[in-house]
């Protein structure tokens, strides 16, 4: 409250109404300690208008921690059930279903992929293998560093400094899962969500490109930036995450 008076004493029109504020103190202090009240909470609505265009996408502020799990309690895999009835695609064949889950995706604020199993085999063991990373991704002014955890079929995206401020607490700006209940079909389906006051449609894309070319195997020097970062981390150079981006095309 006291912050409040001097606030009010800042105020331009203060020395020509001081005497009747003063009177107002004196005859009805409740009524002048609510106006004082309702002045400040105006003052923080407009502070927090002021503030809310502001696109956090460009950079990534260090948000507010998720929840802790309970003790005891574990993370569940989300089933394709709760999106796709299995039962009605169980007669399709495998180019059918990637069109209808394309489809289906289509027009939705998430990203999506169709793996063949085979791919999924080799992306299902180096996510194993190698559980975390880092990857960069394009800003305004310059690259920020995005960390992946993998956990059983699903990889969690994180802006590192979030990390680096709430460590296991850190809120997801991206997710992932592979749903995998489609095997007997030589598929995988994946589905990404993610933040949209931290990231784009686009951006999000990005980081599941970069994903798909460090996990897949399939690319020798990537994978040995993966190996050097979970197995050599004081030799590991953040610069060589930069380069191998702008060496290629991501769409």
């Amino acid at each position: 409250m006291e912050k409040a008076l001097e606030n009010l004493k800042t105020n331009p029109y203060f020395e020509k109404y001081a005497t009747r504020i003063a009177d107002l103190q004196k005859t009805s202090p409740e009524e002048f300690l609510q106006r004082i009240e309702q002045q400040q909470k105006t003052k923080e609505e407009e502070r927090k208008k002021k503030f809310a265009s502001v696109d956090t996408r460009k950079f990534s502020s260090v948000l507010n921690p998720k929840e802790t799990l309970k003790e005891g309690c574990e993370v569940q895999e989300k089933k394709l059930n709760d999106i796709l009835k299995i039962e009605l695609v169980q007669d399709k064949e495998p180019t059918e279903i990637q069109s209808l889950w394309e489809e289906y995706h289509k027009h939705k604020e998430v990203i999506s992929a169709t793996i063949p199993h085979e791919s999924y085999i080799h992306l299902q063991n180096n996510m194993k293998q190698w559980a975390t990373f880092l990857f960069p991704l394009p800003r305004d002014q310059g690259y920020e560093f995005i960390m992946c955890q993998c956990y059983g079929h699903t990889v969690h995206f994180t802006p590192l400094l979030a990390y680096q401020v709430h460590k296991e607490n850190a809120p997801e700006c991206l997710t992932m899962v592979h749903y995998t209940e489609l095997l007997d079909k030589g598929i995988v389906l994946m589905r990404g969500e993610y933040d949209k006051n931290v990231l784009t449609g686009q951006e999000a894309q990005c980081l599941a490109n970069q994903f798909q070319m460090y996990y897949s195997g399939k690319d020798a020097a990537k994978t040995q930036l993966l190996q050097t970062f979970t197995t050599s981390p004081d030799t590991f150079k953040h610069m060589d995450l930069i380069n191998q981006l702008e060496s290629i095309s991501l769409t």
